[in-house]
């Protein structure tokens, strides 16, 4: 069996249009009317479960123009207001060091002088971040949302409506199972999904579940 490597580390292109909404679909709304630079609140804080899809939100609204990605490790200079940039993304906010969270504050309010606008997530609400209270209290300045992840439902919808619109060709069971026995979070699951499609055209095999139980099973080798 050749090798195949499920490369989950390297990042994908992200895209309002590829967030599954599940029952996110007021905030989906409301990023696009961040990215359109539209939305009458110019501060939105988002927060949910790992791998619930705030970081590729706030990735999608970086590919927009005059916009800032910020993670908790960035540099010193990329917390500092810039006239050329009206967008900032702030993510994973309760990882950031003490020093961070003085640059951060002085960002919030550089962002609110000019009227510029920003959104940060969070694994829980602003409330009780383990930030320092001034910054705690900025964050909750603006519109504040829960990210909810897909349902198994929902997810084996998604991958389902991902594999008919790539031609695909799954067997009864093969996402159920999928989900049973890997990583249950999106992005991994769509890159399996990658991963089979290969696998199926070098073996000339359909995806089935033994096609899938061998796949995973060479993967857990790694």
């Amino acid at each position: 069996m050749k090798q195949l490597v499920l490369d989950l580390g390297t990042d994908q292109a992200h895209s309002l249009d590829t967030f599954e909404v599940g029952q996110n679909a007021e905030v989906a709304q409301l990023m696009r009317q961040f990215a359109a630079r539209t939305s009458r609140e110019h501060f939105a804080y988002l927060w949910g479960e790992l791998a619930a899809g705030k970081s590729h939100l706030l990735k999608a609204l970086a590919s927009t123009e005059r916009a800032r990605y910020i993670s908790p490790f960035s540099i010193e200079s990329e917390f500092a207001y810039s006239p050329e940039v009206d967008l900032y993304l702030l993510d994973d906010c309760e990882k950031l060091s003490p020093l961070a969270q003085i640059d951060a504050f002085a960002l919030f309010n550089e962002i609110r002088a000019n009227r510029a606008y920003m959104v940060c997530s969070g694994a829980v609400p602003p409330a009780v971040l383990p930030v320092r209270e001034d910054l705690r209290t900025r964050m909750g300045w603006g519109l504040i949302y829960q990210i909810h992840g897909l349902t198994d439902d929902e997810k084996i919808a998604a991958l389902t409506q991902a594999a008919t619109t790539r031609g695909l060709t799954l067997s009864p069971g093969v996402l159920p199972y999928l989900l049973s026995h890997f990583r249950r979070d999106m992005r991994s699951l769509s890159t399996m999904l990658d991963s089979l499609d290969l696998y199926s055209l070098e073996t000339q095999r359909p995806i089935t579940l033994p096609l899938l139980r061998e796949l995973l099973q060479a993967e857990a080798k790694e």
